[in-house]
């Protein structure tokens, strides 16, 4: 065998071998996924006649899509991403973020607390890895935790890490 086959063939099966045994990719939070979260609220929201703003961020925080629905001003997208935000941020949801700073002195004045429903954190479809955050804003907080849940529910991705 020539040294170039022999070599091409040592090679290939050295990148069998670590594909094999390299940890699965990290789950991502993609364009994708965000839009099927938005599609899931919208199908919520609209089949209760109601209209929300809805903010969609990566593990970061930062902002993956966004859809602010008819009838909504301004400022309810400043919310909804200030709660999409938060709960990026602390990994849990908006609306235990109250309880949570009457247990514990100054989580109040944190950075990135919210006290009001609507933020709730993203985690990948088999639950190990938390991947984003939702956050709606626009109606009362317990139906924008709902229409957060509702997408992402549809889009196949969980509310909590498996455990």
């Amino acid at each position: 065998m020539p040294v170039r086959s022999l070599t091409l063939a040592l090679l290939l099966l050295v990148q069998t071998a670590h594909a094999q045994t390299a940890p699965p990719a990290p789950a991502r939070l993609d364009a994708r996924a965000a839009q099927a979260i938005i599609t899931g609220c919208v199908a919520h929201a609209t089949g209760r006649n109601q209209s929300h703003g809805i903010a969609v961020v990566d593990a970061g925080g930062h902002l993956v899509a966004s859809l602010r629905m008819d009838g909504n001003g301004y400022g309810i997208m400043d919310f909804a991403l200030t709660k999409a935000g938060a709960a990026a941020a602390w990994g849990f949801p908006t609306a235990g973020m109250e309880e949570a700073a009457r247990r514990t002195p100054g989580f109040a004045y944190a950075p990135y607390v919210v006290t009001v429903g609507g933020g709730v954190p993203v985690f990948s479809a088999d639950g190990r890895e938390r991947i984003g955050a939702v956050g709606v804003s626009g109606e009362a907080p317990a139906d924008d935790v709902a229409c957060a849940e509702a997408g992402i529910r549809a889009a196949g991705l969980r509310l909590a890490r498996a455990g």
